[in-house]
């Protein structure tokens, strides 16, 4: 009984055992498949898996109407490997281990960022863990990878070197913040602005499509031969001038800085075509800086002085008055309805109606309007739809603001003092760029043209849609109107507001200054905010371009007159745009000490040279050939510029002919982008040179 109670206790002893024994056997193998085994099957199980993805397509390019790029795409390459490339892992590894050397060597060449030996190190363990898209390097320059195809391993191909590249997008503005928010610039993810806005469909494209399948740690790979090409983008070709553009944002610039200004804009117009050549808007920054953030030259507010014009061109056309009529000005003051309008400027009993404009009397155009349209409001109003003030101008710019005009056909919102406040321009809200159009019609003999940014839009070159000048009024007005209004319009800038700023001008300008309180919403009447405008064309006789400056003073600001403030930048910006109508330069004048200074750079010579030709001071005790100098209260101060052949030197400041013959001597491969001197260049100064590095230059 005993040796069968052993038995069976033995023999439930030893299958417990096995039990125990095969136990430890499945958990021993759960924990070697879990931690050994475990990015493999995960891998395994990620390659079932596989994904559809849009490919974007190459966003179209962004032109000035000359040629130079003011919005493009730069292609940047994500580079990765995949170690588990039938190619690579033939002969256990011959061809891989067979370039390693060669090929880390290349890399540390090309990127700077880590050593030969750290590179094989890094590639040699992804080689060993079998990684499936190794991330070699992101964002890489399209020059870069130029190089980069060439390099050992690389160039046998995907197939056998592993190597893959994946193709993104940069979007650049290669001037910067010229015209910045009428081009606008394209990022993923944020609000579009400006023309990047409005050409959106145009510009983005058709997107492809590509099958990728995920391997380890969720990491997508394409599968090769599952393509869709994208289609790219078209090109939009602006009628934007660069050289206007940087002329117009300097001259803006320039006097908003010296008065502190809160915010302006300035617009340069082609008379006969409408076309926009220049569109500056500034804003101040809190650090007192000053920057594109707004399109204010599509914002409403009142129009201040310069609204006067339409005024005017009402009461000539209608024939109630002449400009050689005297009218009644009371020594400046007019009391009606228990309000008064006062002309800054104590005046006469009465004065003709020409010189009532030119002076800009408050009181003589608020009385023009009440006193002949009283009666019947509607026939003034239609005089401003008419210059198409009630409405937008449709220019291609979705950021526009709907202009605020009482209608007299709705009595709810009438009230007969209207007409005293839009007589010298308040109660109506209109744009800087319609009244620019307003003012171009007087210059352009009555025929109102509609302003346009876009002039054709390309594919690969081919012309998709020109956009031609468009006419929508023949005639603003009969000929006699616009004769006497343009007669006005050059005496306010030789016997009026305007004469000083163009007192020594080499052309003859015409145009109308305005001083406007500002009440926006964050300042009231009572803030002692102004609003300084000039608006104009040039030359009188035979205009080519019409012109609006607008800029918004700081609080009490000791100048803030438009006569003052914007039409100096008008006239600054005229001087320059002179040569364009005249062919020819208006001569170097200094009125008054430059307290600004101008950096310029080039060979000690030439530097010399430009002295002696324009008598700037000039002193160069330095040894070498090339300086870097800057301008200032006529004087040419000059710095010696090292250029060792093993850095970058800085040629910011040179002409284009200078900057290559420097770079090129240091073995670098130019590419020039822009057209003028150098603002920018791709390579910091002082980098290391390598033989054959490329550099982009910016030219302003």
């Amino acid at each position: 009984m005993m040796e069968v109670k052993k038995d069976i206790l033995w023999r439930v002893n030893l299958t417990f055992l096995g039990l125990l024994f095969f136990g430890i056997l499945i958990l021993g193998r759960a924990f070697y498949t879990q931690r050994v085994e475990g990015s493999y099957w995960k891998s395994m199980g990620d390659s079932l898996h596989t994904k559809i993805l849009d490919l974007d397509a190459e966003r179209g390019t962004i032109y000035s109407e000359d040629g130079s790029m003011l919005s493009t795409s730069l292609p940047q390459f994500n580079i990765y490997i995949d170690f588990a490339a039938e190619g690579l892992r033939q002969k256990s590894g011959e061809r891989f281990f067979h370039h390693l050397d060669s090929l880390s060597t290349a890399l540390a060449g090309l990127f700077r960022d880590k050593t030969p030996a750290t590179y094989k190190r890094e590639l040699e363990t992804a080689y060993r863990n079998r990684e499936r898209y190794y991330p070699l390097r992101k964002k890489v320059s399209f020059e870069e990878y130029k190089q980069f195809r060439d390099f050992p391993l690389v160039r046998l191909g995907r197939n056998k070197s592993g190597f893959i590249s994946e193709v993104k997008t940069k979007r650049l503005n290669p001037f910067g913040e010229l015209g910045f928010r009428t081009i606008g610039l394209y990022r993923e993810n944020a609000k579009l602005v400006g023309l990047e806005r409005s050409f959106d469909s145009v510009l983005r494209g058709t997107s492809g499509k590509r099958l990728v399948r995920f391997v380890a740690g969720g990491v997508m790979m394409p599968v090769e031969g599952f393509e869709v090409e994208p289609e790219n983008g078209y090109d939009v070709v602006t009628t934007l001038d660069i050289n206007f553009q940087d002329i117009t944002h300097r001259a803006l610039l320039r006097k908003m800085t010296e008065n502190e200004a809160l915010e302006g804009t300035a617009i340069v117009m082609e008379v006969a075509t409408g076309k926009i050549k220049a569109m500056a808007n500034l804003g101040r920054m809190p650090d007192g800086s000053y920057f594109e953030k707004d399109n204010y030259a599509l914002r409403t507010s009142e129009p201040g002085s310069t609204i006067k014009l339409v005024t005017l061109l009402a009461a000539l056309e209608d024939r109630h008055v002449t400009i050689n009529d005297q009218i009644e000005i009371n020594g400046g003051r007019w009391t009606i309805g228990g309000r008064t309008v006062a002309d800054d400027h104590h005046g006469p009993q009465s004065v003709n109606i020409k010189t009532a404009f030119t002076q800009s009397s408050n009181v003589a155009m608020s009385k023009l309007a009440y006193q002949y349209y009283t009666q019947d409001p509607k026939k003034y109003y239609r005089h401003l739809s008419r210059l198409r003030l009630t409405r937008k101008t449709g220019i291609e710019l979705n950021e526009e603001f709907t202009p605020i005009i009482k209608n007299p056909n709705k009595a709810k919102y009438w009230h007969p003092q209207t007409l005293v406040s839009w007589g010298f321009g308040y109660e109506l809200l209109v744009s800087p760029l319609q009244l620019l159009m307003v003012y171009n019609a007087v210059a352009n003999n009555g025929k109102l043209m509609k302003p346009y940014l876009v002039h054709e839009v390309r594919s690969y070159g081919n012309v998709i849609q020109r956009n031609e000048p468009e006419v929508l009024e023949e005639a603003i007005a009969g000929t006699s109107t616009i004769r006497q209004l343009q007669e006005c319009l050059a005496a306010v800038c030789t016997e009026g507001t305007a004469r000083r700023p163009f007192e020594t001008a080499l052309y003859r300008a015409a145009g109308k200054t305005g001083t406007a309180k500002v009440n926006d919403g964050t300042y009231k009447y009572r803030d002692g905010v102004y609003q300084s405008a000039f608006a104009g064309y040039f030359p009188a006789d035979r205009p080519r371009y019409s012109i609006i400056v607008i800029i918004k003073n700081k609080p009490r600001a000791a100048n803030y007159y438009g006569g003052t403030v914007s039409a100096p930048v008008f006239r600054e910006i005229a001087d320059h745009l002179y040569k364009y109508v005249t062919d020819q330069q208006p001569p170097l004048r200094f009125t008054r000490p430059d307290t600004l200074s101008y950096t310029l750079g080039g060979s000690k010579q030439e530097l010399q040279h430009l002295a002696r030709h324009f008598g700037f001071g000039y002193s160069d005790p330095f040894p070498g050939s090339w300086r870097m100098a800057t301008l200032q209260q006529q004087t040419l101060r000059p710095q010696a510029l090292p250029a060792p052949a093993t850095q970058v030197p800085d040629v910011r400041g040179m002409g284009l002919k200078d900057a290559l013959y420097l770079l090129e001597q240091n073995g670098l491969a130019v590419q020039v982008q822009g057209k003028g001197k150098v603002v920018n260049q791709s390579v910091a100064a002082g980098a290391p040179v390598a033989q054959g590095q490329p550099i982009v230059l910016y030219l302003n």
